[in-house]
């Protein structure tokens, strides 16, 4: 009941946010309104992943792979936009499913986010992974996963998905209502270079480590029963 009593306070307080933006305030401020729409996003999975009945040992292999995606940033902290993050994320959400592919894409966006520093990025950032997670959970689900699989969606998620949420972030910061499709242009082809040396780096990782990976997580999984797709 507790638990009930609190994500309805939350979502009731971020649609009234919204609300108050759009419907009463003399001047809307688009990144408070798209930063409350992504929470409201994000909750449906973290609200089931809270009702579920979970085991430590599950809880403990979740955790583990979210640990290992933020070691993964952090260890390429000196190297612009060459992070495995999003293929460790790939990788555990074709092992363990769409809907943990999200809670490990966000939470390692926002727990590594305080070795890279929190901001006005950071809900579009922990979406844009968390989707990164649940596609390729989702697609690896009807899919058999190779190396050439595994590189091929891996640059398109992290390239496209990834790069369009995050730099609508900047597009947001940067312009506000003013937004203008010249702005917005810009921005994207500002961005695309960023974008692209992270999707080639992504499907590099995945072509090289993705597959061992993949079987090391399985292994964990199948010996010791730990996880069930939801």
């Amino acid at each position: 009941m507790k638990q009930f009593f609190v994500a309805f306070s939350l979502v009731l307080s971020l649609v009234m946010t919204v609300l108050w933006q759009v419907l009463l305030s003399d001047s809307v401020n688009f990144y408070i309104v798209s930063a409350a729409l992504l929470v409201l996003s994000m909750l449906p999975f973290f609200i089931s992943f809270e009702l579920r009945s979970i085991t430590p040992r599950e809880i403990t292999l979740t955790a583990t792979l979210i640990a290992l995606a933020v070691v993964s940033r952090a260890a390429f902290y000196l190297i612009p936009q060459v992070k495995p993050i999003a293929a460790v994320v790939i990788a555990s959400a074709v092992c363990l499913g769409a809907q943990r592919g999200y809670i490990i894409g966000a939470f390692s966006a926002f727990i590594s986010n305080f070795i890279f520093g929190q901001g006005i990025w950071t809900p579009f950032q922990m979406v844009a992974l968390g989707l990164v997670g649940f596609i390729a959970g989702a697609a690896f689900d009807k899919m058999r996963a190779n190396r050439f699989t595994l590189a091929a969606l891996g640059f398109v998620l992290a390239f496209a998905v990834y790069g369009l949420i995050v730099d609508l972030s900047t597009i947001l910061v940067m312009y506000g209502e003013h937004i203008t499709w010249q702005g917005v242009i810009g921005v994207y082809a500002t961005g695309a270079l960023f974008d692209l040396v992270f999707g080639v780096s992504t499907a590099v990782f995945l072509f090289a480590f993705g597959e061992p990976f993949i079987r090391k997580i399985q292994r964990v999984d199948t010996k010791y029963g730990l996880t069930a797709r939801w």
